[in-house]
């Protein structure tokens, strides 16, 4: 009677051995908001501590040419969400634009492939009413922002559950978006919430959209206050004669760095991180807006710019894989992709076929070392703040057009990786060929025409 039991318990182990191997693996993307490159100890950061994401890196892959969506939060967001980029994507700027029905999201095609899908935290792509809202492209639950200038609040009167409002104890002052009083931290319910979405999937694949909105600040509140990296504390570093926006801003990051590390424990708990690829990145470059000085920290590390430009600062962005027993530990990988990648790369995770016209290329094999890597021809990012303005990546050269119609400006980012020099003169056949890709790089958008910046 033992052996037969034994022999069962055997049998169990070996089934639930084959079904873990025959389903395909959970995917949680945790997306930091104005996180800087040079933000984290593994990408040289000195001063702020961030222990759980550096154990990440040694743990997975650290990329070091990894590009944002886009310079600003709604066009990274959406390029990340539908494998476009923003010369083709719906929301190609901060403005009130939202995603269509047959705008095509990550979430929609998982969705469909069996996955349990959630977003916790900010979305930007549609508000209450429109076609753009989450639960419409795919989420099955949702809470959190979803207009991303509301999101500038981490202390908010309410946020969103699905289609409800649901009231915080928080109360807002006088002055519009900032909160008299602070009884509830967003960014505190989004781990909650997220932990509990991990808890309550265990059972069946799951795709988590973790965008949190830490370390961006509250604009609204710097204007009133001067300070505007709001946070519950600023341990650990009340201590150091640092000033005070610069102290919120790092507890920012060592709290967020925190929640990362209880989402990768509760992974663990759950005998889940096994089968689990975990992604984390951030949408643009550091900001200034809080009233701190990005060259305090060396938020954007050995590049120039930060959020709003389009020179390496403002879109190379940290970002980290890991797949336990997948991604080789210790990995640095020089691997050239972006946002519009992310789409492809989970559905050739979740074993569906994305739609076609696509911008991204699955980076699947990058992250199990198996298998021929693509490579893109170019990368295309343009910007609408202040007239558009277009920047292209193509091979190691970079070139950005400051205003429509103006000259090329070209960069060799192996020898001068902080853009300093331009070197278009030297290299008319580089440009011609930037110049071709910048023919067919984009549609045009009635929301987000070409425009020349207005005069003065």
């Amino acid at each position: 009677m033992v052996r037969v039991i034994l022999a069962a318990v055997v049998a169990l182990g070996f089934a639930s051995q084959l079904i873990a191997a025959e389903r395909p693996p959970n995917i949680v993307i945790v997306l930091a908001d104005d996180l800087g490159y040079g933000d984290l100890g593994c990408y040289g950061q000195t001063k702020i501590k961030t222990p759980n994401l550096d154990k990440l890196a040694a743990d997975g892959i650290r990329f070091i040419t990894c590009y944002a969506g886009s310079t600003v939060c709604a066009p990274s967001r959406c390029a990340l969400m539908t494998g476009l980029h923003t010369g083709h994507c719906r929301v190609r700027g901060n403005a009130r634009v939202a995603l269509r029905p047959e705008d095509a999201c990550v979430a929609e095609l998982l969705k469909k492939a069996g996955y349990a899908t959630a977003l916790v935290g900010k979305w930007g792509l549609g508000d209450d009413g429109s076609a753009g809202v989450p639960n419409k492209k795919g989420f099955d639950h949702f809470f959190g922002y979803l207009d991303q200038r509301l999101a500038h609040n981490s202390y908010p009167a309410w946020l969103w559950r699905d289609g409800e409002k649901v009231t915080l104890p928080n109360v807002e002052s006088k002055t519009p978006g900032v909160a008299q009083t602070r009884a509830a931290y967003a960014p505190d319910l989004f781990l909650a919430e997220g932990l509990k979405f991990i808890e309550a999937n265990k059972a069946k694949p799951f795709f988590l959209y973790y965008a949190t909105t830490v370390p961006h600040a509250n604009n609204e509140r710097t204007r009133a206050e001067k300070s505007g990296n709001e946070v519950p504390s600023d341990a650990p570093y009340t201590g150091k004669p640092w000033p005070k926006p610069e102290k919120d801003k790092a507890a920012m990051i060592t709290r967020l760095d925190s929640d990362v590390g209880k989402i990768l424990a509760k992974l663990t708990e759950l005998g889940l991180d096994g089968n689990t690829v975990v992604v984390f990145a951030s949408d643009n470059g550091p900001h200034r807006e809080g009233g701190n000085d990005p060259e305090f920290f060396d938020s954007n590390g050995p590049f120039r710019g930060i959020k709003r430009s389009l020179t390496d600062g403002g879109i190379r962005v940290p970002c980290i894989v890991r797949w336990t027993g997948v991604t080789k530990p210790g990995t640095v990988s020089d691997r050239v992709w972006a946002f519009w990648d992310f789409l492809p790369t989970a559905c050739e995770l979740a074993g569906v076929k994305p739609p076609g016209g696509l911008d991204g290329i699955s980076i699947v094999p990058s992250i199990t070392g198996k298998g021929e890597q693509r490579s893109h021809d170019f990368l295309y990012w343009e910007f609408h703040e202040g007239g558009t303005k277009q920047a292209v990546r193509y091979k190691h050269w970079k070139a950005i057009r400051p205003a429509p119609g103006a000259k090329l400006v070209l960069y060799d980012l192996k020898a001068d990786v902080g853009e300093k020099t331009d070197v278009a003169a030297e290299h008319p056949d580089v440009v011609k060929v930037i110049e071709g890709y910048l023919k067919t790089a984009r549609t045009e958008s009635k929301e987000f025409p070409i425009r020349a910046p207005k005069r003065k």
